[in-house]
């Protein structure tokens, strides 16, 4: 079982990846943003490893 302020390290985690997701879909207007050149992959590369690190916590 989880204490309160371990919780609270976790929700705060989740929080920063929710931020970092908001920032790299910046731009982004349509799916082929993130298929036209190396900047839109590198942003899909790191959404999805913003997911799988949220995915994580809420496991």
């Amino acid at each position: 079982m989880y204490d309160r302020t371990m919780l609270l390290e976790l929700f705060l985690e989740i929080e920063e990846a929710i931020r970092r997701i908001e920032r790299r879909f910046s731009g982004i207007t349509s799916p082929d943003d993130f298929l036209r050149d190396d900047n839109g992959l590198d942003r899909l590369d790191g959404i999805a490893m913003m997911l799988v690190a949220i995915g994580k916590n809420i496991n």
